[in-house]
């Protein structure tokens, strides 16, 4: 079982503590505040309240042998100040994963030069996640494997019925790469509905409503016909 601490319990820090912990793992869920440690204990593996810029007391409570540590802490006021210390800490304490919440890329920036392996913008990337979803209803999943590029389902169009893999071009034309095919309501042998192709060939047929699994760069995604 992988053990993680998450220091700092606002919104984001709460969630990702429950959420881990509903995931099976062990969670150690570290505030300054007296009240939100109380109401999170029963929802996670062990709530502590300590000063997390005091390294012996994160030493304490077990923090160095954690596998992986997430820095949530609000940046307001002197959080920052914190957030920072907290990092460096950490990293003194032999922590090879740990993760900072930043609420900028300038705070993003500053945390990463002093030590954070990654840095996670929860506000930034909600928006991002949320106008893409606005602007490509017709893509109904989207897994990100680097930054900018993603496979994603798509809804096969009403453009794209009864055409062949030949035909669509979809490398040519959009610059996306066809993975797979899962038959939807209007193939024409309904024996076929929910069928996986997963090699599909320059002569197979596509049908409106197909699922289409696909792979590109986000730009060239969203630039795929919805009709």
């Amino acid at each position: 079982m992988r053990k993680f601490a998450v220091i700092g319990l606002g919104r984001f820090g709460q969630k990702l503590s429950t959420t881990l912990t509903m995931s099976e793992a062990e969670v150690i869920a570290i505030d300054q505040n007296r009240e939100i440690v109380e109401q999170i204990r029963d929802q996670v593996t062990h709530a502590v309240r300590l000063d997390s810029t005091d390294e012996d007391a994160l030493r304490a409570q077990g923090i160095d042998k954690v596998d992986v540590a997430i820095v949530g802490i609000g940046q307001r006021g002197r959080g920052f100040e914190s957030a920072i210390l907290t990092v460096v800490n950490l990293k003194a304490m032999g922590l090879k994963l740990v993760y900072a919440r930043a609420e900028s890329l300038i705070q993003g920036q500053v945390l990463a030069k002093v030590g954070a392996t990654e840095v996670i913008y929860p506000e930034i990337e909600s928006a991002q996640r949320w106008a893409y979803k606005l602007i490509t209803p017709h893509i109904t999943d989207k897994i990100d494997f680097a930054p900018g590029y993603s496979i994603a389902s798509l809804i096969a169009p009403a453009s794209f019925h009864e055409k062949t893999v030949l035909d669509l071009q979809l490398r040519q034309k959009y610059r996306v790469n066809l993975v797979s095919i899962k038959r939807g309501e209007k193939v024409e042998d309904a024996k076929q509905k929910g069928e996986i192709i997963n090699v599909p060939l320059p002569d197979t047929i596509i049908y409106e409503s197909d699922i289409l699994m696909v792979a590109g760069s986000d730009t060239d995604l969203a630039k795929l016909p919805q009709e």
